[in-house]
C-alpha cells in the first residue's frame, strides 16, 4: 500500500505576532496561500492592584512573545521567513530600560482607570484634544499613562516609554518607532499633520522629544536581532493595531464597511473619510498610515469578553461554553446586566458609572442571568453602531464580526438581533494577526491570492420582531441610565 504524501508549504511565510491583552499568538503564514501553517500562544497575566488599575508586566509580555512563537515555530526550523508583522493591544503604556529593554515599571493595560481624575482636570483642553486627535479625553487613551510612569518610575538609567507596539519593536530590532496608527491612539497625535502634536504633549506633561518617532504602518522596523526562536536578520516589515489590523482584513479600507471585534473589551470600526468629531461619543481615528492615511470612525466597548467571564465565574465554574449552555435555557428575561466594571466606555465614556444587576425578582434564574450577561455584550456593541450612524456622516454598508465570542451561535444571533440587520461573522480566528501579515505580504510585493479578499464567513439574519427589539433596546437603556446614576424618571421623559 502506498501512502498518499502530504504537501508541504514551501513558503516564503510571515510570521505573524498577535500580542492581545490575555495571551500572545504566533502565526506562520504562508504568503502563497494565506494559511497558516503553523501557530503557538501563551498566556499573559493581568493584575490589579487597586480598584480601577489594571497592570502587566512589561517582561513577561516580552517572554509571552517567545514562548509562542517556541511553539509556532517547533517543528519549522529553517523555514523562509520573508517577514514578520505585528498587531497588538492598544494604548497600554510600558517603560523600559533604554539599553537592555527590561522593564522598568509596570504596564498600564488599556483599561486602567487611575488617571481618570488627571483627566477630569483636563477638562477644558478637551475640545482641543478632539480637534487635534480626533478622541474624547479618556483615561482609557495613553498619554495620562505616560505621565503617571514618568512621575512614578524612579530609574538612574535612560528609559524609553511608549505603546506595546514601540516596546515589542524595540526588543525586536532595537529601533525606537511607534506606528502610526497606535499613535492615533495617545490623544498626543495630530490627525492633520500625522505627527506628534507638541501643544498636547506640554498639556499632558508629556516630553515630545522623549516619543519615539512616526512610522508608516508598512515603513520596515528593523531586522531582528535573534533572540530565542525568533532568527536574526529577519525584517519587521508592518506594525498595526490589533484593532485595525482586524478592520485591514476584512475591508482593505473600503468605505462604509466595518467590524466589531469581540475580546476583553469590543471594537467597533468602521472606515470612514476624516471628518471633525461631533459629541456623540465616537472617535475619529487613523487606521492605518500606507500610501495615504485610512480613517474609521471607532467605539471601545470596555467589558465584553470581560463581562462573560465574569457571570462564567459566577454561575459556571470560570466556563464561559457552560455558560452558553445555561443561558440558551430561557429566550427572553427581564434582568438587565451593565457590566460597568470600571466605568463605561463608548458612546458614553463615564468613568464613573457603576455596574448593576437589575430586574431580579424572587423568580430570577441562573439562566436568566446567563442570558442577561450575553445581551450585555450585543447592547454594547449595538449602542456603538446606533451612535456611529447617527454622526451623519457614515453610512454603514457591512458590519464582520470577529474574536473569540464569535464562537457563540447565541451571541451572534443576539448580535444581529438587536442590530437589526445582518452580520458577517468571519471564520477566521485570528484576523488581527492576519490583516497586519496581509499588510507585510503587500508591502514586500506579494500577490495576494484569489480567495484571501474574503475569507470565509457565515451571515446570521436577524429574527427578532422590530418590536420585541424596540423593548429590548428601551429596558436596557433603563439598566444604562441606573448605572449611570439618573433618574429612571427623568430618563424616561428625556425620551
Amino acid at each position: 500500500m502506498v501512502e498518499a504524501k502530504v504537501a508541504v508549504p514551501e513558503g516564503p511565510f510571515v510570521l505573524a505576532l498577535d500580542q492581545g491583552t490575555t495571551n500572545t499568538k504566533a502565526l506562520l503564514v504562508d504568503a502563497s496561500t494565506h494559511a497558516i501553517v503553523a501557530s503557538g500562544a501563551h498566556r499573559v497575566d493581568i493584575s490589579y492592584p487597586a480598584a480601577g488599575w489594571v497592570e502587566q508586566n512589561a517582561d513577561d509580555i516580552w517572554n509571552s512573545v517567545l514562548g509562542a512563537v517556541a511553539e509556532c515555530l517547533a517543528d519549522h526550523q529553517g523555514v523562509p521567513i520573508m517577514a514578520i508583522s505585528i498587531s497588538n493591544q492598544r494604548e497600554s503604556v510600558a517603560i523600559w530600560d533604554a539599553a537592555t529593554g527590561a522593564a522598568l515599571g509596570p504596564v498600564l493595560g488599556w483599561q486602567d482607570a487611575r488617571t481618570s481624575a488627571v483627566c477630569a482636570g483636563l477638562s477644558a483642553h478637551a475640545p482641543q484634544v478632539a480637534k487635534h486627535t480626533g478622541l474624547g479625553l479618556d483615561a482609557m487613551f495613553s498619554a495620562p499613562k505616560m505621565r503617571w510612569l514618568l512621575d512614578n518610575v524612579d530609574s538612574a538609567q535612560p528609559a524609553r516609554f511608549g505603546t506595546i507596539d514601540t516596546f515589542l519593536v524595540s526588543r525586536l530590532t532595537g529601533e525606537y518607532l511607534a506606528e502610526a496608527g497606535n499613535a492615533s491612539r495617545t490623544m498626543l497625535f495630530d490627525l492633520d499633520s500625522l505627527d506628534w502634536n507638541g501643544e498636547l504633549a506640554e498639556i499632558f506633561g508629556v516630553p515630545v522629544g522623549g516619543l519615539a518617532p512616526i512610522a508608516r504602518s508598512d515603513a520596515g522596523f528593523g531586522v531582528t536581532r535573534g533572540e530565542g526562536a525568533i532568527p536574526a536578520g529577519i525584517p519587521v516589515v508592518s506594525v498595526m493595531a490589533d484593532s485595525h489590523a482586524a478592520l485591514y482584513l476584512h475591508s482593505r479600507g473600503r468605505l462604509g464597511e466595518g467590524k466589531a471585534t469581540y475580546g476583553t473589551g469590543s471594537s467597533v470600526m468602521v472606515n470612514s473619510p476624516r471628518v471633525g468629531t461631533e459629541a456623540t461619543g465616537i472617535a475619529t481615528t487613523l487606521a492605518w498610515l500606507v500610501e495615504s492615511p485610512s480613517y474609521a470612525k471607532e467605539g471601545n466597548v470596555l467589558a465584553s469578553g470581560a463581562a462573560l467571564a465574569w457571570a462564567a465565574e459566577l454561575l459556571t465554574q470560570g466556563d464561559v461554553a457552560a455558560l452558553g449552555a445555561l443561558a440558551s435555557e430561557t429566550t427572553a428575561s427581564a434582568v438587565s446586566l451593565v457590566p460597568a466594571f470600571s466605568g463605561l466606555g463608548a458612546p458614553y465614556f463615564d468613568r464613573d458609572a457603576v455596574g448593576v444587576l437589575t430586574g431580579l425578582t424572587g423568580a430570577t434564574t441562573g439562566a436568566q442571568i446567563a442570558r442577561a450577561a450575553f445581551e450585555a455584550v450585543a447592547h454594547q456593541v449595538a449602542d456603538v453602531v446606533e451612535a456611529i450612524e447617527n454622526d451623519g456622516v457614515t453610512e454603514i454598508a457591512g458590519l464582520s464580526a470577529d474574536g473569540g465570542a464569535t464562537a457563540s451561535p447565541l451571541l451572534m444571533q443576539l448580535q444581529a438581533d438587536l442590530l437589526g440587520k445582518p452580520l458577517r461573522v468571519s471564520d477566521v480566528p485570528e484576523a488581527s494577526a492576519l490583516g497586519a501579515a496581509l499588510l507585510a505580504m503587500h508591502a514586500e510585493g506579494v500577490a495576494e491570492h484569489a480567495s484571501s479578499n474574503r475569507y470565509s464567513t457565515r451571515t446570521i439574519a436577524p429574527e427578532m420582531s422590530d418590536e420585541r427589539r424596540r423593548e429590548a433596546r428601551h429596558q436596557w437603556r433603563l439598566a444604562v441610565a441606573r448605572s449611570r446614576g439618573q433618574s429612571v424618571s427623568d430618563w424616561k421623559e428625556q425620551g
